[in-house]
């Protein structure tokens, strides 16, 4: 049977790119999209047009050399606002005007100094307004993670009246725990009038550190598009991840679920939007992180050598990295040491690999890691008959 897709609705562009200090300019986001379409993402939201003339160009860019994608422009629900939106996106082959409002009870009354009346006629009048231009229009409930459940699925319901045709779910605060957000996308699945004509689109921040697990919850729960960003930058704590949810759907086929994704190049893209951002990857951060597939303990590392699998669930390859790397420390054991050694050309016996484990512990106890160049000396140190041959 074959899986269900579940659209990527990449925002590195915009909600990434408003860490302080990672501002992109218009060819740094231009390369970055045109990476994005080769990467195999379905949505690139290519920024906020009405926010300065930069990001409307930027837009306006993206939207011209974009072939494959979704071009997406986000707006408030403000009527200049959408008519920046439809103009940047004028030139893309599949425009889409994301629009909406803030939907909590907070937002409602401190934001807007509203009621729930009048936000759910702000919606409406924005998504009707931007269906004017566009044919595809996604309505945001911003702050929907603290939303009444029964007033969310009244005021979705009346954007779909209104052309809505992606429902985006926003856990803003990343405030939800997963079961919460699974049962909410699954409470609009079953509430939300006429929602076999929009898609529901799952948007979590990572506050509490659940914004993967909140979006794998959703789509569990009947959402077919996740909001993510490379490397999982965003908003303060981040977006979700969109290496971690294309690699979670991947390794877990009994969902039923998988993206368009062509994984072999997430890892030369999180490298090309970390230089770009001048934002360094965390060392452990999954999938791209540097030490992802990095072993160090000797008890894994002999795992590894052995058989790969045994303490990795994803093969290197499949996201882009060439292979495992065997880190040489004080907690290396000989199975790893003999390794490393043989990739540099030195065949070692049993007895010689004792005598040169000892000397690989006392340079190991001086320093973090023991490189290649140590090995070397460790072999010239310990005047053994062997030669390297590579």
């Amino acid at each position: 049977m074959n899986a269900d897709k579940v659209q990527v609705f990449d925002t590195t562009l915009r909600d990434g790119e408003q860490v302080p200090g990672c501002k992109l300019n218009t060819h740094q986001k231009v390369l970055i999209a045109q990476r994005l379409d080769e990467l195999g993402v379905d949505v690139i939201e290519a920024g906020f047009p009405i926010s300065s003339p930069g990001d409307f160009a930027s837009v306006q860019a993206i939207a011209r050399i974009v072939k494959n994608a979704t071009v997406c422009g986000l707006s408030r629900a403000v009527k200049s606002d959408i008519e920046a939106a439809a103009r940047a996106l004028e030139h893309a082959v599949k425009p889409r005007i994301h629009t909406g409002i803030g939907t909590s009870d907070s937002h409602i009354k401190y934001k807007f100094n509203s009621t729930r009346e009048g936000v759910v006629e702000r919606a409406v009048e924005a998504v009707s307004f931007a269906k004017t231009f566009v044919d595809d229009v996604e309505f945001y409930a911003e702050d929907a993670g603290r939303t009444d459940n029964e007033f969310l699925a009244y005021i979705c319901s009346e954007a779909i009246k209104a052309g809505a045709t992606v429902l985006n779910i926003p856990d803003t605060t990343g405030y939800c725990l997963p079961e919460a957000y699974g049962a909410k996308i699954k409470y609009l699945k079953e509430n939300v009038q006429g929602i076999e004509k929009a898609i529901l689109s799952c948007h979590c921040h990572n506050d509490l550190g659940l914004a993967t697990a909140n979006s794998i919850a959703g789509v569990m729960n009947g959402a077919r598009q996740i909001e993510c960003t490379i490397n999982g930058v965003g908003e303060r704590a981040g977006n979700t991840s969109l290496e971690e949810i294309v690699m979670v759907l991947r390794q877990h086929p009994y969902l039923n679920l998988d993206t368009n994704v062509d994984s072999k190049l997430l890892y030369s893209t999180s490298r090309m939007v970390s230089e770009s951002m001048g934002m360094p990857v965390q060392p452990n951060k999954a999938i791209v992180g540097a030490n992802a597939f990095a072993h160090s303990s000797g008890i894994h590392q002999d795992g590894v050598i052995k058989n790969r699998e045994t303490y990795e669930i994803i093969d290197p390859k499949d996201v882009g990295v060439t292979e495992s790397a065997i880190v040489l420390t004080a907690r290396s054991g000989r199975a790893a040491l003999a390794y490393r050694a043989k990739n540099l050309g030195y065949e070692l016996t049993k007895l010689q690999l004792d005598d040169v484990y000892n000397e690989f512990l006392v340079f190991a106890d001086r320093s973090k890691e023991v490189c290649d160049g140590d090995i070397h000396q460790i072999m010239e140190n310990c005047k053994l008959n062997v030669r390297a041959t590579a």
